[in-house]
């Protein structure tokens, strides 16, 4: 079946205006229907609960736009627009909780009712979100809202870009052809895509292929060239894109942003920023206080045991380094007998190192790691992150391994990318640190549920544990 292209584009005001209507609706409808689930304990259901859902319909249709989920997500992840959605849903339910304390009418409510409203919205804002989402990656395969894309650079950029358009189908964009300066070129096909003929002739090619976008594709150094084309396009009203040749360079969250009303690219940044700062704080002292809670039976054996099995206290505390490059103090259970503590550090030595029978049964378990958890509800580390290590190692690797301080742009964590593929202990550190930085530009919830999961599965043990 083969649909009108551009009919989404055509009528996007309009689909906008429905989205944001829909959402309210679904907001009034969960409430509402929380209320008559819980009806036998509420009363005077037509005025107190129809005034909580009446203006947490309003606070959304103020709060929802300003987390950027009207916007078009073409070319972007489910996961990150679920993300968004949750954001958004939760500073409206934040903000729904502080009114009602500062009103005094907290008591008025019933609580489960609003635990029924907090899920049963996100369930809702969500599943339409999710079901939008793949109606329009079904159309956009087969036409629809389709986005002709013309490619100024012909070179391993724009070969890169043609590339990444057929393996995201989805996205509805698609490539109908090259220019390139280089004649030799005129002709050929890269992924069957045609190099159609010179940059010179740009405005006419963009009228003969029906072209929506216009992707330039050109070396950083040839500014003069990228004007030209600026010049031959100024009687044309296609969009125009200007794709940075920046993937020479090492790259970690690589960003548009702006600042002072300059446009910039991040070519390095922590994820850490705005409400995905939150969603980590909120991440990890949650998980902290659950995972200590049901931890806390074993530790108490464990620090029994390391009394025990040898005199000294029961934890070891060390110097490490963190997030930005701020040092703290971890804690573990103690593993080695006192007399070790103070000696040199020796990097790559770990099974060789002094350790009393129960300490290396902890090593080996990771149970001597448990202790970390205090370090994450302090704020000193994450649930997961790359491990952090002693100043004296960080002063040695950050002038042999490339990229290697990049691993600081997050907190440190107890568990990482990195540890649950195996490399942990006297691995090679190089491809440890390539895990951390993967684990840093691919930063999601998901992602650090994932990586917990995955610690949960393989368990503690680990043959280089040590």
């Amino acid at each position: 079946m083969k649909f009108k292209r551009g009919i989404l584009r055509s009528n996007a005001g309009s689909i906008e205006l429905i989205i944001r209507l829909i959402d309210l609706a679904l907001i009034a409808l969960t409430g509402t229907f929380a209320v008559v689930i819980r009806q036998p304990e509420i009363h005077d259901t037509t005025t107190l609960y129809g005034a909580a859902i009446l203006i947490g319909a309003l606070v959304s249709a103020l709060v929802f736009p300003l987390f950027d989920i009207y916007h078009s997500w073409r070319g972007r992840r489910l996961l990150n627009l679920v993300v968004h959605i949750a954001a958004a849903w939760g500073l409206v339910l934040l903000i729904l909780t502080a009114l009602s304390f500062i009103t005094g009418s907290s008591e008025n409510y019933s609580r489960l009712w609003f635990a029924y409203w907090a899920f049963g919205g996100m369930g809702a804002l969500a599943a339409v979100r999710v079901g939008m989402f793949f109606t329009l990656r079904w159309m956009r395969r087969r036409g629809l809202n389709e986005r002709r894309v013309l490619i100024v650079g012909a070179g391993v950029l724009g070969v890169e870009i043609v590339d990444r358009l057929l393996a995201e189908r989805w996205t509805g964009f698609k490539a109908v052809g090259f220019l390139d300066d280089d004649a030799s070129k005129w002709g050929a096909n890269f992924h069957q895509t045609p190099v159609l003929g010179g940059i010179n002739d740009v405005d006419d090619w963009v009228r003969r292929e029906d072209v929506d976008e216009i992707w330039i594709a050109l070396p950083l150094r040839v500014e003069q060239r990228v004007r030209e084309v600026l010049h031959l396009l100024r009687h044309s009203t296609v969009s125009i894109r200007f794709v940075p040749d920046i993937f020479s360079f090492r790259l970690l969250n690589h960003k548009m942003s702006e600042v002072v009303g300059l446009p910039i690219i991040d070519l390095a940044s922590s994820p850490m920023t705005g409400v995905n700062r939150l969603i980590k704080a909120v991440e990890d002292r949650v998980l902290a206080t659950l995972f200590l809670f049901l931890a806390s039976p074993v530790m108490l054996l464990i620090a029994a045991g390391v009394k025990l099995s040898s005199p000294g206290p029961v934890f070891f505390r060390q110097e490490r380094i963190g997030w930005n490059g701020k040092s703290f103090t971890m804690l573990k259970f103690r593993s080695m007998p006192i007399s070790q503590e103070g000696s040199a550090p020796v990097w790559g030595s770990a099974h060789a190192k002094a350790q009393t029978p129960f300490g290396r049964f902890l090593r080996k378990t990771s149970l001597d790691e448990l202790p970390q958890l205090i370090n994450v509800l302090r704020g000193e580390m994450s649930i997961v992150g790359p491990r952090p290590e002693r100043s004296e190692f960080v002063e040695q690797f950050k002038h042999e391994i490339d990229g290697y301080m990049k691993k600081h742009m997050v907190k440190a964590g107890i568990t990482g990318w990195a540890q649950v593929n195996g490399w942990r202990g006297d691995t090679d550190l190089e491809k440890r640190i390539q895990y951390d930085l993967y684990y840093i530009e691919h930063w999601s919830l998901g992602f650090d549920l994932k990586i917990i999961a995955l610690t949960l599965l393989k368990g503690f043990m680990h043959k280089n544990a040590y």
